[in-house]
């Protein structure tokens, strides 16, 4: 005969009724058949067999769709056995304080195993201008490193975060922390016992501003200009670049110091180079004068005629050096004030021109490709 969860359970029901309610309360009883989702006789019959469940018994039907969603033990008995009293049927919810045996008992979330935080305490991080300045709220990037170097060499970095105030769990031990603020940062050792940690770091940092104009005080249009901030180091040393391209009034964030700014009008040869004192909590605005003007160049036959393409240009100082060169139609660029010989050569021909910038004094400078202004390859060389 077949093996029936259901007279099984009937059969055990009336036989320990008395016990089933004394020992175990209100068991419950999950049947579980994909068929129920078809909608197939046999499983409209089971249905109406135990639509009264019995004395001491709680059931549901539970479509087969969702039993993944239950996750219940499944439980099946070996082949040709027979069930007993102490063997649950197939779908049975076990108690988890009495596992059957080889099912693996539920894990107890207060145990020392399942609390991966229970062994990490809370390091509080702040970073301050100078110590008299306020807390920074925004702008700070903070980097935990373990001391200890790696195959590599490399400090291995163990957590980052952003912002302001930060804070992390950590394990004990000792921690290498920066924080940067922009260009400026602050390093610290950090050792964490079995007790929350609050450190502040000062950065000794301020903010440069840097603009440009001309002599008269006009202003330089901004698509000309660019700076560059190196280290201050000794004269005969390489300064090593720490922030380039930098554009008109942008602040720079930096550690307090002296510095190298590159003002660059330009591309060519406007170029104005100064030493700047950042202070610690304020923002220091430097402004340098440039002196030069935006040229245009341009190689015609005649007055008032077109530029001829496919023309190279050698821009040149009274010292013989090549300041600036080109092959196009025409030759845009800032130069500094003083004399120059601009040399256009076309078609194997050379020209030139002697012409003098004034600061402040845009214009253009036409170059005519007349026998007068021809000149020989030797004679440029």
């Amino acid at each position: 005969m077949k093996f029936s969860p259901v007279l099984h359970i009937r059969k055990n029901s009336d036989n320990h009724k008395q016990p089933v309610k004394q020992q175990c309360g209100l068991s419950v009883i999950a049947l579980i058949s994909a068929g129920l989702m078809m909608g197939g006789s046999p499983n409209v019959a089971l249905a109406q067999e135990l639509a009264t469940p019995q004395d001491g018994f709680s059931m549901r039907v539970v479509p087969g769709a969702q039993f993944d969603k239950l996750q219940l033990p499944k439980i099946s008995l070996p082949e040709g056995n027979t069930p007993d009293s102490t063997t649950p049927p197939t779908g049975a919810i076990m108690s988890p304080t009495a596992p059957a045996a080889g099912i693996t008992p539920y894990a107890d979330p207060r145990s020392f195993q399942n609390s991966p935080l229970a062994n990490q305490n809370e390091l509080l991080l702040e970073a301050q201008l100078t110590a008299d300045s306020p807390v920074l709220s925004q702008g700070l990037v903070w980097r935990v490193f373990s001391p200890e170097p790696n195959a590599e060499d490399k400090l291995p970095l163990i957590a980052t975060a952003t912002g302001g105030t930060a804070s992390f769990s950590l394990p004990e031990g000792s921690y290498l922390v920066h924080v940067s603020f922009g260009r400026a940062g602050a390093t610290k050792r950090v050792t964490i016992r079995n007790a929350s940690r609050h450190e502040k770091l000062i950065l000794d940092a301020g903010g440069l501003k840097l603009s440009a104009k001309l002599p008269d005080g006009h202003e330089i249009s901004d698509k000309f200009l660019r700076f560059s901030i190196y280290e201050n180091e000794d004269e005969g040393s390489e300064r090593s670049l720490i922030v380039p391209n930098i554009k008109p009034d942008t602040i720079v964030r930096l550690n307090s110091g002296t510095y190298h700014v590159v003002s660059n009008y330009g591309n060519a040869n406007a170029v104005i180079r100064a030493e700047i004192v950042v202070n610690a909590g304020k923002l220091t605005e430097a402004t340098v004068e440039h002196n030069g003007a935006e040229i245009t160049m341009k190689l015609l036959r005649d007055v008032g005629g077109e530029a001829l393409a496919d023309t190279s240009w050698n821009i040149v100082n009274t010292n013989g050096d090549i300041v600036y060169e080109s092959v196009s139609a025409y030759a845009s660029l800032v130069l500094a004030a003083g004399d120059y010989i601009a040399v256009a050569k076309n078609k194997d021909r050379l020209y030139q021109r002697e012409f003098t910038v004034e600061s402040g004094k845009n214009e253009d400078i036409d170059v005519f490709a007349k026998a007068e202004n021809e000149v020989d390859s030797d004679q440029v060389d």
